[in-house]
């Protein structure tokens, strides 16, 4: 079973509701009717201008049947929404008046249905970019309890069985944050740790990546790496992990044990962290391209509820394997 199946059928033994904001988009629309009729989600609700999303789905062949449809401009929410938004941005110095014409942007709205429970997960990116859906989630979901910032990870499935889980790793961050601080990096590790249990079903062993292992080279990039280490064993010890690791010795045990004998993590690592977003969004795809990797992302995780950001290159299956992935934290 692959990847993305085994997702999917994660998905659909939880038999949750996902809100898909950008309704008038048409691989939106038609990866919400896979979504339906593969049980991927009990309920998908597709947000827009109804007689946009009719007409578009005329034009593709797609039957909307059973596909819930709310123009947040008219829905009876609306009031309950705005009030909800203005209470999160008075500090902002938003009115009431401006919370109730800004909730009917549509990712603004998603962000608050799963806020407030009425769908349990979000995708979007299609045609929006990565800040825009961030924005929405940072100031209507929020991250989790005791979790400052939010990251992503790539899941990352190679033909290396030996290797990893199984030729499956945990990629992170290569989307999000730039230049992480310790404390950043702490919590980048912190939640791919967690989605490794969650996407990969295995005990996560994570290593902090660098040029250096243990000591071999000094500079104050390794310092950094090496406090991050620090800071989640100490906020986490039930998260196997270590650090500074060069990139063989993480994963190869040989050469772990020349370089780093007394690592816990062993050359056994299957989560991967990355100094920095220019070495992990390189390092994705030079597996992806090189190696022939799968490349699932990226995942957005920190975040109190599951959502997920989109490529606006993404294709219909996309759309639909992304959506298994974020409904799927949904139990987490």
């Amino acid at each position: 079973m692959t990847f993305s199946e085994k997702m999917k059928k994660k998905a659909q033994g939880l038999k949750k509701t996902l809100v898909l904001p950008e309704g008038t988009e048409f691989r939106t629309i038609a990866a919400s009717r896979l979504i339906l009729d593969q049980k991927i989600a009990s309920k998908v609700i597709l947000l827009g201008k109804s007689e946009i999303m009719q007409h578009t789905a005329q034009q593709k062949s797609v039957d909307l049947k059973n596909i819930i449809i709310i123009d947040p401009e008219f829905s009876s929410n609306r009031d309950k929404y705005a009030e909800e938004y203005s209470e999160l941005r008075k500090h902002k110095g938003l009115t009431k008046g401006d919370a109730y014409d800004q909730i009917i942007d549509p990712l603004k709205w998603g962000a608050m249905m799963v806020r407030l429970n009425d769908a349990d997960a979000m995708v979007a990116g299609a045609a929006n970019s990565t800040g825009k859906v961030l924005v929405a989630a940072f100031t209507i979901i929020k991250t989790k309890p005791g979790t400052k910032f939010a990251s992503s990870s790539f899941i990352m499935c190679t033909d290396k069985t030996d290797m990893g889980f199984n030729g499956s790793f945990i990629f992170s961050d290569c989307a999000t944050i730039p230049n992480p601080t310790a404390e950043q990096l702490a919590e980048i590790a912190e939640a791919a740790s967690d989605s490794c249990r969650v996407f990969l079903d295995t005990k996560p062993i994570t290593a902090f990546l660098s040029f250096s292992t243990k000591g071999s080279a000094s500079h104050p990039s390794v310092d950094n790496i090496t406090q991050a280490c620090s800071i989640l064993q100490q906020k986490r010890p039930d998260i196997l992990c270590d650090g500074e690791l060069q990139l063989d010795a993480a994963i190869i045990p040989s050469v772990c044990s020349q370089k780093a004998p007394d690592s816990c993590v062993a050359g056994r690592a299957n989560v991967l962290i990355f100094p920095d977003l220019q070495s992990g969004n390189i390092g994705y795809k030079l597996v992806q391209r090189l190696a022939g990797a799968e490349a699932y992302g990226p995942v957005l995780q920190g975040f109190a509820k599951p959502v997920s950001d989109l490529s606006r290159g993404c294709s219909v299956e996309d759309i639909v394997v992304t959506s298994a992935m974020t409904l799927s934290q949904v139990q987490e």
